[in-house]
């Protein structure tokens, strides 16, 4: 053990049992920076305050000088360590753990076949109800793009009616062959599901058939001189063959498989990112693929890599396929096993293949990686010119010390006076930092709208939660409640330079709560957007940037970025208020089946698309009662 360390921290290694589990270490300001598991937590946390830890990795020893708090959850074996670990991870995203670098949910298509007459639709959210999920996609153009071309030729529905055949007219998308109409009886139930069969038979990768299907059908029609129809499955049969040529056959075998495999930077130089490439194949055909970018993977070795890429990637996957390709082995293998069955509900084997057709598949992921991986750093590369030379230009526009690198912007949404609401976004280098975005409900401000007491208020707000107790006495109830709260990183950090949307009068009330908090020596400047004119304190000129200055550019993403993220805040408050009042009206729903139904699907739009069955399976709802606030709305 390294004789250095804290006496507090070796109180705390000392208390550590030697059961399964997982463990957080935390820094001072009570951030978890990274999480772990153990089959013997004593003995894991214990190495990382060894002597050669520090020397045989740099990263091991920059981690172990920050933690000031170390605290673990016991588990009962080493496959529920490794699915909590999994959780925290997700939950904390710490700066020193492997991590997918997007937060967001990733796109799928997602078939409702739990419903009498399913539906097709892109969702970022999985949930276990029955439904069909394919994907992921990295991207939604991608997705749209496959449902437009799957639509022309496996009309599907997309209205929020309920279908019982007796409608008296069809929308428009029955008028431009976009859907069949069931809601008018034109197919039955048995047919509409069997069209909804077919589409999720080539999304299975089981176009072959679907092919020589429609082709028969366009040649029998064409016999019999039906050229309108031949002329329609002919248009189906091109549509289907443009998705069809990327998918590439890859094995005879008919297997189901996915092959992963990655490249990155040096892991001890480097940028500590790395690109993870996926290979979708189906029925032996290479229906797609996916890359993915991961974060803190400097100073890891391979196999933490892909281990924390299999856990968090499949935790989330549509299917776990039975067989998964890897470029190498990973000590943590049968756990992964084990736990990927439990999610398959059947066998699951990870392969390293050394040779044979199988190894040429993961070459050619190997080979993915690299050229996606050049690809972007070299688009990285180029974003990162391009902000330094901004961030240069603004230390020199504003006369500033040093470049800004961290830059918070703020915004005030609201419609007449109703649910206001605080933005605060924060770039970093440049670039947006979404996990530090914060927003506010903006409480002290009510009646006719005043943007300058609301935005006085969201800068109190997070302007105190960096002083802590040491607040001014001018800051007013109820603001103080948010004394004591627990610490968050994003306040715990002054930023280099503070941007407000607006003008003069706006940048005053801004300066007024900075001189409250003795914080004015941050620089502070507003855009205000009809002439993109950059207003500073003191200041009777406004400073005017040529359209093209990497600057002003960058500025206007600031500004941009906080209005649309307090505009989506401000949309949702609004729709929950508007659902709730539309509720109240429903005889029969009151407060507690009203709470339920927002807290379930939490906007107008997904109640309304809603399924009846779907509502009835809220707490506290019945069928009638569903079909109550169904036609409610």
């Amino acid at each position: 053990m390294n004789e250095s360390v804290p006496p507090s921290i070796q109180d705390q290694l000392d208390a550590l049992p030697t059961k399964p589990g997982c463990y957080l270490m935390k820094d001072s300001q009570g951030a978890v920076i990274y999480v772990g598991k153990a089959i013997n937590l004593r003995s894991r946390v214990r190495s990382y305050w060894h002597k050669s830890s520090a020397y045989t990795s740099p990263k091991t020893g920059q981690l172990s000088a920050q933690v000031a708090r170390i605290e673990f959850i016991v588990t009962g074996s080493e496959l529920e360590a490794l699915v909590l670990e999994n959780n925290l991870i997700k939950r904390y995203r710490p700066r020193y753990n492997v991590r997918l670098k997007d937060d967001k949910r990733y796109p799928y298509i997602k078939v409702t076949w739990q419903e009498p007459f399913p539906k097709v639709f892109m969702t970022r959210r999985m949930e276990r109800d029955g439904a069909r999920y394919y994907g992921p996609f990295t991207a939604a153009w991608a997705v749209y793009e496959t449902l437009n071309t799957l639509r022309r030729v496996f009309p599907y529905l997309t209205c929020d009616r309920e279908i019982n055949g007796r409608d008296p007219r069809a929308c428009m998308y029955y008028d431009i062959k976009l859907c069949n109409a069931p809601c008018i009886g034109a197919v039955r139930r048995d047919e509409y599901r069997a069209v909804i069969q077919q589409l999720s038979d080539f999304l299975d990768g089981r176009s072959d058939e679907i092919v020589t299907d429609i082709r028969a059908r366009m040649e029998q029609a064409a016999e019999r001189l039906e050229f309108e129809r031949a002329a329609a499955l002919r248009n189906q049969l091109t549509a289907l063959q443009k998705i069809s040529e990327k998918q590439a056959i890859v094995s005879t075998r008919l297997a189901d498989q996915d092959v992963v495999a990655f490249a990155r930077d040096d892991p001890s130089t480097g940028s500590g990112q790395a690109c993870m490439q996926v290979f979708f194949i189906r029925n032996g055909k290479l229906i797609g693929r996916e890359y993915f970018v991961l974060e803190g993977t400097a100073g890891k070795d391979s196999q933490e890599v892909l281990s924390s890429f299999m856990t968090q990637f499949y935790d989330e996957a549509a299917y776990v396929p039975p067989e998964i390709l890897l470029p190498e082995a990973i000590d943590e293998s049968k756990i992964i096993e084990s736990w990927l069955k439990d999610r398959r509900g059947d066998k699951v084997e990870i392969h390293v293949p050394h040779h044979g057709h199988k190894r040429d598949l993961v070459e050619m992921a190997i080979n993915n990686a690299v050229e996606t991986l050049t690809s972007l750093r070299a688009q990285w590369l180029k974003i990162e010119s391009q902000n330094v030379t901004a961030l240069t230009e603004l230390q020199e526009t504003l006369g500033l010390p040093n470049p800004p690198t961290r830059i918070e912007g703020y915004d005030i949404s609201n419609t007449q006076g109703t649910a206001i609401v605080g933005a605060m976004v924060v770039f970093d280098k440049g670039l947006p930092r979404k996990s530090d975005y914060r927003k506010f409900k903006i409480q002290t401000v009510s009646g006719e709208p005043d943007d300058f007491a609301s935005l006085q208020e969201m800068l109190r707000r997070r302007f105190k939660r960096y002083a802590g107790d040491h607040r001014p006495n001018t800051v007013p109830e109820p603001l103080v409640k948010d004394i004591g709260k627990k610490p968050d990183a994003s306040f715990a950090v002054l930023p280099d330079l503070i941007m407000i949307d607006g003008g003069k009068g706006q940048l005053s009330s801004a300066v007024e709560v900075m001189q409250e908090f003795a914080l004015d020596h941050i620089p502070i400047i507003s855009l205000a957007k009809q002439a993109e004119e950059i207003f500073r304190p003191g200041q009777l000129s406004s400073i005017r940037l040529p359209r093209d200055a990497h600057a002003l550019q960058l500025l206007q993403r600031v500004r941009d970025e906080a209005h649309r993220f307090g505009l989506t805040f401000h949309r949702s408050l609004r729709e929950k208020r508007s659902l709730a009042s539309q509720l109240d009206e429903i005889k029969g729903i009151g407060p507690k089946r009203r709470q339920a139904l927002l807290k379930t699907f939490g906007s107008v739009e997904a109640i309304r698309n809603a399924s009846v069955e779907e509502i009835e399976r809220v707490d506290g709802m019945s069928k009638a009662a569903a079909r109550l606030v169904k036609a409610g709305l």
